[in-house]
């Protein structure tokens, strides 16, 4: 069977809720084992979605030889540990972003995973896997809005649960790190090249020690883009993407609803094109792409030195808010 079957060390909410059930609409990648703290919850997560196998360790279900593919959505102080730890027991892994805490450690597993070069390991950025954002680079590609000048986003939730990893700063919580890395991530790959200044500005929360404010401006040889997150603003996501001929503006450019199509709007001149996207799930998309690339041998479909460079852009930008906060 032209199946990858995977292992998911750990539990959350999230996994739950979003990743697993796309999983298991995959036509390449078939879940077989879940890895909790607790053998209760394991097993209830087994149960709800007719998981074969569960596991109260996550080395346990490293060490199953039927596991040949881990998906990794624990906190993200944990990402690189466990990453390595999976390299190291032969698995190709996907990994949640942000890839790390900071740069040095998204180096350390690149390193790791040179010394397992038989092995794929990506950044799970699903948003680049859904076809509004493969409609919207074609769009710069092929010069629909004139030359690509600017790129602006906007990403916000309001979350203030003490006990919610977001607000935990131990554990790599704030908005930066949870939200702030997918505007990174986009205007690199708009722009396709880094960029060569950053600059930035937070917003600390007194109680939680997290960023609940982040702006940030990132200058490309080209262009530039400005983007705000926040985890304590009402919910809202927008990007808008400047050329010098048009503008095209994503409405759901993150986390846009599986069963509904997404709209892209197209301005050139005075008219205004409405594009819609079919419905499709993202995380299906991700999970099945990856699968598909390991069973035919080729590389990870994002290689693991996009997210280092994401994360070398990251720690510049929190350098320089921490700079602009002491000035």
């Amino acid at each position: 069977m032209n199946i990858l079957r995977w292992g998911v060390l750990g539990a959350s909410h999230f996994a739950c809720e979003k990743v697993l059930p796309a999983m298991q609409s995959c036509q390449h990648a078939q879940v077989i084992a879940i890895a909790s703290r607790s053998m209760e919850r394991s097993q209830q997560v087994t149960e709800r979605f007719g998981i074969e196998k569960s596991y109260a360790d996550y080395e346990e279900l490293l060490a199953d030889p039927q596991v040949e593919a881990v998906y990794i959505p624990l906190p993200n102080a944990l990402h690189v540990a466990w990453s390595k730890r999976a390299l190291q027991a032969g698995k190709h892994v996907l990994c949640e972003k942000p890839l790390g805490l900071n740069a040095d450690e998204a180096e350390g597993l690149l390193a790791e995973a040179h010394r397992h070069p038989h092995l794929a390991v990506m950044e799970a950025f699903m948003y680049r896997f859904h076809p509004q954002w493969q409609r919207a680079k074609r769009s710069v590609e092929e010069g629909e809005i004139g030359e690509l000048r600017a790129v602006h986003t906007t990403f916000t939730y309001y979350n203030v649960d003490p006990n919610n990893i977001r607000n935990r700063a131990e554990v790599g919580g704030g908005a930066l790190l949870d939200i702030g890395c997918y505007p990174i991530s986009l205007s690199r790959f708009l722009f396709d090249r880094e960029p060569v200044r950053i600059s930035g500005s937070m917003e600390l929360d007194p109680h939680f020690g997290t960023d609940r404010l982040t702006a940030g401006l990132l200058e490309f040889d080209v262009g530039a883009t400005t983007f705000l997150v926040s985890t304590q603003l009402a919910p809202y996501q927008r990007v808008s993407i400047f050329g010098t001929q048009g503008r095209l503006e994503v409405e759901m450019p993150f986390t846009p609803a599986p069963n509904q199509p997404t709209r892209l709007w197209l301005q050139r001149g005075g008219a205004v094109e409405e594009i819609l996207i079919d419905p499709c799930n993202q995380y299906t998309l991700q999970a099945d792409t990856f699968s598909a690339a390991v069973l035919a041998g080729k590389p990870a479909p994002i290689p693991l030195e996009d997210a280092v460079a994401n994360m070398q852009a990251i720690d510049a930008l929190a350098q320089a808010a921490r700079l602009a906060s002491n000035a």
